[in-house]
């Protein structure tokens, strides 16, 4: 017999546990299931809070190529890269424990298993007890996304950011890395691990590293980043071979086929739905990511498609969010009392140097808008950035002439991803330039270009 409750999830990541815990702590009985058998998802597992850790490893030793700059001198750490890993290891470590104590201090009914749907109100649990059944009201999918692989010959010789960034990882160090992909798991991965010491080429498809980004954004980073990496763009990968150094991968370029060789290749390009088996019976098509209204839900008004599953915004800070509108229509009786503001979620890339936006770029501000004006601020004339050398930088801030309000914002260099949290804010709330002016921000900090580069606009 199918045990019932009012809410099925199926994934503990970023879009499956904040509803689990909001709809638990408002009555409802909430069963949820994840195969890694914890809460996080790939983003735990895999992704952000591994891969960061890793990340501030490499700047640790970046910096200390730069002791010149500050006045000091000394040796530069040698690359320990087994002690990086255990660093990684232990993040995760305490985070998991962390999680399971959050899972048992709350109501939720939690499966270390696979879930799957059975009918169109059961879905089924695999787990190291056996198949439990459940009856459902509403279920939520957020069974997230895995690394996209192209389908080209010798792509399975290729790695992904999974077997880099996994609990207990053990891949040997890359002296040669090949990153077949320019996006933002791409640029940096690659400018990680050129901090440590590897020898690192990109290729990218299209014309342009970060697609889809702002231009002058990745017009910023190219810059920067192919003093110290070798980046190929309109590079189309046609194939991956084994070679005496490891691998040989092979893209046209012009119209001419070439080469490049490593002893490891990172396929880095994007990532794909992950369904669960059976979605058939709920009137969705599988290996298809659900088409999603404001509110999450799908075609099927009792089934919500937070997070990567989705495609729309595949972050796990997006995937919190989306989660929590998800979980509070479904209180209301599906009603629209929260909604999604896709346009208004944050993406940064942790490269060195770092890039972030939020919101419109100025050419969809100008294709939008009849009256548009962006203003900018140089990390030339910035006190932080002087001190640290690194005055390559701008904030980039789109406002709508006719109501002042920020439609979107830029921010290249040192201190992108911190600064561009206010930055959000104020396009989430559509904050006006006036408003912006008013607000004090602390000196010395590059944040005080905001508050300079606003008072420059003229409405």
């Amino acid at each position: 017999m199918a045990k019932e409750v009012d809410v099925a999830i199926l994934g503990a990541g970023g879009a499956g546990y904040p509803a689990a815990f909001f709809l638990d702590r408002a009555g409802k009985r909430v069963v949820m299931a994840d195969p890694i058998g914890n809460l996080g998802g790939d983003c735990l597992a895999e992704g952000c809070v591994p891969s960061k850790a890793v990340r501030e490893a490499s700047l640790i030793r970046s910096t200390a190529r730069r002791y010149r700059v500050f006045g000091l001198n000394g040796a530069v750490p040698n690359t320990d890269w087994n002690g990086v890993l255990a660093h990684k290891d232990r993040v995760q470590r305490i985070r998991y424990a962390q999680h399971s104590a959050e899972i048992r201090d709350s109501g939720v009914i939690f499966h270390a298993g696979v879930g799957r749907v059975v009918s169109e109100s059961e879905v089924e649990i695999d787990d190291h007890a056996g198949v439990q059944r459940y009856q459902f009201q509403r279920l939520i999918l957020a069974t997230g996304s895995r690394p996209h692989r192209l389908p080209i010959p010798g792509a399975e010789l290729a790695i992904t950011s999974h077997d880099l960034f996994r609990f207990g990882a053990d891949l040997p160090f890359p002296q040669e890395l090949v990153v077949v992909g320019g996006g933002y798991i791409g640029v940096e991965t690659a400018s990680m691990f050129e901090n440590f010491g590897s020898r690192v080429t990109v290729l990218e498809f299209t014309d342009q590293l970060l697609p889809g980004f702002d231009p002058e954004i990745a017009a910023f980073l190219k810059k920067a980043l192919e003093a110290r990496v070798r980046i190929e763009l309109e590079a189309e990968v046609l194939g991956i071979e084994k070679s005496t150094s490891g691998v040989r991968v092979r893209y046209r370029q012009g119209g001419v086929e070439r080469d490049v060789s490593g002893d490891v290749a990172l396929m880095a390009t994007g990532r794909e739905v992950v369904l669960p088996d059976g979605v058939q019976a709920l009137g969705l098509k599988p290996a298809k990511a659900p088409p999603v209204n404001d509110r999450l839900q799908t075609e099927n008004a009792r089934v919500y498609a937070p997070g990567d599953v989705n495609g729309r915004s595949m972050l796990f800070h997006s995937a919190v969010r989306q989660s929590l509108v998800a979980a509070r229509c479904i209180l209301a009786a599906d009603q629209a009392v929260d909604r999604m503001d896709f346009e208004s979620v944050p993406h940064t890339v942790f490269s060195e140097p770092e890039v972030a936006t939020v919101g419109l770029t100025e050419a969809q501000a100008r294709e939008r808008c009849a009256g548009v004006e962006a203003v900018r601020y140089s990390y030339k004339v910035d006190s932080r950035a002087q001190i640290f050398d690194q005055t390559e930088g701008f904030i980039k801030m789109i406002f709508e002439k006719g109501t002042s309000c920020l439609l979107g914002a830029q921010v290249a260099g040192l201190d992108a991803v911190h600064l561009i949290a206010p930055l959000t804010l104020a396009v989430n709330r559509r904050l006006t330039a006036g408003e912006l002016t008013e607000v004090v921000f602390p000196h010395p900090m590059i944040s005080e270009g905001i508050n300079k580069a606003v008072r420059a606009f003229r409405p």
